[in-house]
């Protein structure tokens, strides 16, 4: 089993006449992903890669029976498309591109307050199921199946992870980038909450970094209520306040977000604290995760 992304993933590629999007779609089957549609506005009756385009997500569930959606449009018209998604009755969405306004996710996420549907991004790398599937833009080479799972606000450091993990043939269950802007569509105990529930997942990881609350809040989470162990890394230790590095999202204002104040509270919750990636092979070994 995996969360999210399984055997039973339809998924539509919006964007997929662009580049990247062409090129994503291409690497996105090679991995196995059942990709049953693409949506571009008025390129409908084309095909890219043997997947059928249609003009709107309206049309293409009807066609296809989609149930997730992976976007690659530009940021500007990323609030439409998730609009249109939502009210096509698409279950999972995954938002790849950056550059998406704060107050557009903003609206986003008031739009599915009440609504039974599960958001990645935006800025994220996707989801992968090792040797069954992903959307996104996850290197497929550095995974390996298993019972691991990994969330990360950073995609480079998600597959820096993983490939530490399979060098030793620990496999993960799935690879989850929740994203890394100041205001990302899901929260860190949400998708704890998945692997909690997981019975195909025996510990999972936590690649936070500075800036904003997510992990103090998702400490909480795991202090009352995982009972699978956790580590965790915290990237930016010596991040200057004030000054965002990398992240849109990883910037330390005054007292908040601070390395110190994260790692104390996965401390408290009892999180295996990570001081390198290299030590996650202390932290599989001591709970057997192989």
């Amino acid at each position: 089993m995996s969360i999210l992304l399984d055997d039973s993933t339809w998924v539509l590629v919006q964007g997929i006449t662009g580049n990247i999007g062409k090129t994503q779609t291409r690497w996105m089957l090679d991995y196995g992903t059942k990709i049953v549609g693409g949506i571009t506005p008025g390129k409908g009756g084309t095909t890219v890669e043997g997947v059928p385009v249609f003009d709107s997500v309206g049309e293409a569930v009807r066609n296809t029976g989609a149930t997730a959606s992976v976007f690659f449009v530009p940021a500007p018209f990323v609030l439409d498309a998730f609009y249109e998604t939502v009210d096509a009755g698409i279950k999972f969405i995954v938002i790849v591109p950056e550059h998406v306004p704060v107050h557009d996710v903003m609206r986003m996420r008031a739009y599915i307050k009440d609504k039974d549907v599960f958001t990645l991004g935006p800025t994220t790398p996707g989801i992968l199921v090792p040797g069954k599937g992903k959307m996104g833009i996850m290197p497929a080479s550095l995974f390996i199946p298993g019972r691991v799972g990994i969330i990360s606000r950073s995609g480079t450091l998600s597959y820096e992870f993983a490939g530490i993990l399979s060098e030793k043939n620990i496999g993960q269950s799935t690879v989850v980038g929740m994203g890394a802007d100041p205001v990302v569509l899901t929260n860190l105990e949400d998708i704890l909450k998945k692997f909690q529930d997981d019975d195909e997942t025996d510990g999972v990881i936590v690649v936070g970094e500075v800036g904003g609350e997510q992990e103090e809040k998702a400490a909480v989470f795991i202090k009352n209520n995982m009972t699978k162990p956790v580590a965790a890394y915290i990237a930016g230790r010596f991040s200057p306040k004030g000054k965002r590095m990398g992240h849109a999202g990883a910037i330390v204002r005054g007292s908040a977000g601070t390395y110190q104040g994260k790692c104390k509270a996965f401390e408290e919750a009892g999180v295996y604290v990570l001081n390198s990636p290299i030590d996650v092979l202390d932290w599989a070994a001591k709970h057997r995760l192989n």
